[in-house]
């Protein structure tokens, strides 16, 4: 983002898009919520906005347990969430579907957006309705690697949504590499990664009997976008976790994951000695979330399928939250290992030999291995 235009005071005003409304989940929150915090610390002039579209199914509600046109939830759950991190008016939603801006934004958004400098979409979640599709430089943010590009290529409409951004960033960090096979969509995509607001990731000691965990989706599958293209498979993580099945015996440590999913194999996966937990119960609000982290000895985590085997330098947003905490993570290698330092604190594999391995190491190295994992989130995801 250096050639971007600053005024001369140097303040930009930003419109971030992306969405805690709709998905309103403690990980998922964090990983939204950063990119406001980061640009407020810097000085910027920033407000969050998210957008409905157009679809009658697009609210979360985890306590009814449907999705459905009623924001209700989501925006209490943004309401708190905005205001504990010091940041109460700074967020609005527009309810297309109702035709009313909600939050404490809604009276100042529309000369808020005319006057803005930059717009930041993130997973490219939001329509650009009229308001903001004058801002000058509008950023569409690649959280999904590989999986955008897939979308595009099948659905030309979503391309074109994805053609109205004039600047394109991906966390599949390889895109400029030589060594990645990400499917070409023919947008000029560029790297990024997720930011942290590293201030409010303190460290804090695990409990004693602190084990490997993870928050996952067994199969998250997208809507209109294709398992295989070309003739090649694109798997999710269901397809990337065959062959880790029996890691708990393998490497003798405990593993936990915070597993959703209704086609998960919870059964056989307990048979084999993976702990689970209720995700719904670890992810209810940010802090939760955090929590659940921060008593967490590491991380343990499978990469998505597509991923992997494209070698797109995608890395975990979640991840990235454990280093902030002082959590060593081992996680299946997508390719971060051409531009992450691996040597202590992130530990990648590429089968389950090596990660037993790496998790052995983790146990009998920990210290060292968690003073890097917070050295690596200060190097490399600082939102500041």
């Amino acid at each position: 983002m250096n050639s971007v235009y600053r005024p001369p005071s140097g303040r930009l005003k930003v419109v971030v898009m992306g969405f805690v409304v709709r998905c309103p989940i403690g990980g998922m929150a964090w990983h939204h919520l950063q990119y406001v915090m980061g640009l407020a610390a810097l000085g910027h002039d920033v407000l969050f906005l998210e957008d409905s579209g157009d679809d009658r199914w697009a609210c979360y509600d985890p306590e009814r347990g449907v999705t459905d046109a009623d924001p209700g939830y989501g925006l209490r759950f943004a309401g708190e969430t905005f205001n504990r991190v010091g940041l109460g008016g700074r967020w609005v939603y527009h309810d297309a579907l109702g035709l009313r801006w909600h939050g404490p934004a809604a009276g100042c958004v529309a000369d808020f957006c005319t006057s803005a400098d930059v717009l930041l979409n993130l997973s490219g979640a939001n329509q650009l309705r009229p308001w903001v599709s004058e801002i000058p430089v509008r950023v569409y943010v690649d959280t999904d690697p590989v999986f955008t590009q897939l979308r595009h290529l099948s659905d030309p409409a979503r391309l074109e949504r994805a053609r109205e951004h004039t600047a394109f960033f991906s966390f599949g960090e390889n895109f400029l590499g030589p060594s990645h096979s990400i499917p070409d969509d023919g947008l000029p995509w560029r790297p990024t990664r997720q930011p942290v607001a590293l201030d409010s990731w303190p460290i804090v000691a695990p409990p004693a009997d602190a084990h490997f965990t993870t928050v996952m989706q067994w199969d998250n599958t997208l809507q209109n976008v294709p398992r295989n293209f070309s003739g090649r498979l694109y798997g999710r993580k269901a397809d990337s976790f065959e062959p880790y099945m029996d890691l708990p015996g393998l490497s003798g440590v405990i593993l936990e994951l915070a597993l959703g999913g209704a086609d998960a194999p919870r059964r056989e996966l307990r048979e084999k000695g993976w702990k689970l937990r209720d995700p719904l119960e670890v992810t209810r609000d940010p802090w939760t979330y955090q929590e659940y982290i921060q008593q967490s000895k590491a991380e343990f985590s499978i990469a998505k399928h597509g991923y992997v085997i494209t070698r797109s330098g995608w890395f975990s947003e979640r991840s990235a939250a454990y280093l902030a905490s002082g959590r060593p993570v081992v996680v299946q290698d997508t390719g971060f290992s051409d531009w992450l330092d691996c040597d202590e604190g992130v530990v990648p594999f590429d089968s389950p030999a090596a990660a037993a391995q790496g998790l052995r190491d983790v146990e009998a190295r920990y210290e060292a291995h968690c003073q890097s994992a917070r050295q690596i989130a200060l190097s490399y995801f600082d939102s500041t």
